[in-house]
């Protein structure tokens, strides 16, 4: 983690070597403050991080950011106005460092870090598939390589920068999935973490609602490979299948590598197999080579997954026998995930979130599965002006890969009225307000043998049915 002294050259451009005080970590939330942290009082709609300065230099935190003035006695150096002089100046901890903005001021603390260190990143950013893509080629790279990667959704303005502070020596590349909302975000992100690779996964309409039509959202994607160094340092890692993605291959000077399950693509796949709960296999095509793929993820669809993290690991100058078996036996942290409860009920948990594209590739790996095939599904948010298209397509498909329906919130009517334009029986559809409603009539629906999806937008709180499932008896 970074000193005092780099956070301040960071800031002012003045090199301070004398002030090599030692952070732990840095933190947004003064709960997570510890010995040594670095606690960034960042200012929020609800809560401002400025009201718990305090709390967290009680627990250990020894530097604090602010931007505005605190109510207390805090040992404060202003860097909005002073040029100050080593000797001349209270660097007694715990310290506030006053800024102009706290948020551009970590972001400052962040690239300024990353230039310290000499490693390999992989950004990788799209609209669905970057968290799987993320786990998987980190968990592949680690194989060979000391990897760095952001935990959980630590993909934004903020989570990216915590998560580059969390870089050390020891690390030879670090893996950073980059989330996108406007355009000139992942332009930002990038300016902090410089990657030399960069994989883009699909153009959907996740987010469309904020950030306006998927022309909108591939252009702001393309900002990722648009800052990548020119051919043969940079390396763009394209979806072939997207037209959305192959376009990007025109707005880099990176090299491309395409991939996809056309010919076409310079890594393809073929002969995709399922098997229902136990994964995938496949064959991949490279360079007039063909290579016998197994993966444990779930569903046809993760053949996408296992291409993008084949193809960052073949940048990163791993060898295809080192690929296959980190494919074969790696353990990621993938958003789906499945369990068997009383009566021989299976529960596919896919409630992290939900696009139109991965709420159908979910219903296509349930239609393959044996029993009587449930899906409850929950509104899908931030869709825009794709909202009726996208919900209707779920429904569409829905009413060809399911036996039961359960659907949540006002937005789901919209996938049962398509599933009912389609021939789903009526009798078989259930719908509830809210995951409350749901939860506490879930009992009724559910069957032995059954194998359940559960689906929707992470603000639906579809966890809440899970919950009542996992304790269904």
């Amino acid at each position: 983690m970074i000193n005092l002294a780099g956070i301040l050259s960071a800031l002012t451009n003045q090199k301070l070597a004398p002030l090599s005080v030692p952070l732990s970590r840095a933190v947004i939330d003064s709960r997570q403050a510890d010995e040594g942290s670095l606690f960034i009082a960042l200012p929020g709609e609800k809560v401002d991080g400025h009201v718990y300065v305090a709390d967290a230099f009680q627990r250990g935190a020894k530097v604090a950011l602010i931007d505005r003035p605190l109510a207390g006695d805090f040992n404060t150096l202003d860097l909005t106005t002073e040029n100050f002089e080593t000797e001349q100046t209270d660097f007694s901890l715990p310290l506030c460092l006053k800024v102009d903005n706290t948020l551009i001021s970590l972001q400052k603390i962040a690239a300024y870090w990353r230039r310290q260190h000499k490693l390999r990143v992989i950004g990788i950013t799209g609209s669905v598939g970057k968290t799987s893509t993320k786990e998987l080629t980190a968990a592949i790279l680690s194989k060979k390589y000391a990897v760095l990667k952001n935990p959980g959704n630590y993909n934004n303005e903020i989570g990216l920068p915590l998560s580059v502070l969390d870089l050390k020596p020891t690390h030879d590349c670090a893996v950073l999935e980059m989330g996108f909302y406007v355009p000139g975000e992942i332009q930002t992100l990038c300016d902090i973490a410089q990657p030399q690779v960069g994989v883009v996964t699909n153009i959907g309409t996740v987010h469309a609602e904020r950030a306006g039509s998927q022309e909108t959202i591939a252009k702001g994607k393309s900002e990722l490979v648009q800052s990548l160094p020119p051919a043969p340092k940079g390396t763009a890692i394209l979806n072939w299948d997207d037209p959305w993605v192959r376009w990007m291959a025109e707005k880099t000077h990176a090299t491309v590598l395409s991939y996809g399950v056309h010919e076409s693509a310079n890594l393809h796949a073929k002969d995709i197999q399922t098997h229902g709960l136990e994964g995938v296999s496949c064959t991949l095509a490279f360079e007039g080579s063909q290579y016998t793929i197994h993966s444990p993820l779930l569903g046809a669809f993760s053949v996408y997954t296992i291409l993008r993290a084949a193809a960052a690991a073949l940048v990163e100058g791993l060898s295809w026998g080192e690929i296959q078996e980190g494919l074969s036996t790696s353990t990621v942290d993938l958003r789906m995930r499945h369990f068997n409860i009383s009566n021989q009920i299976t529960v596919i948990d896919d409630t992290y979130n939900a696009s139109p594209a991965s709420s159908t590739a979910a219903l296509e790996l349930l239609e393959g599965l044996e029993g009587r095939r449930v899906a409850i599904l929950g509104d899908m948010l931030e869709l825009g002006i794709y909202e009726e298209e996208g919900h209707r397509s779920v429904g569409e498909r829905a009413a060809k890969a399911v036996d039961v329906l359960v659907l949540v919130g006002k937005r789901s009517k919209i996938i049962g009225d398509a599933a009912l334009d389609k021939g789903f029986p009526p009798g078989n559809l259930h719908w509830f307000a809210n995951s409350e409603n749901a939860a506490k009539a879930i009992h009724e629906v559910i069957q032995p043998n059954d194998v359940v999806l559960v689906k929707g937008s992470n603000s639906m709180r579809m966890d809440k049915i899970l919950s009542t499932l996992e304790v269904l008896t």
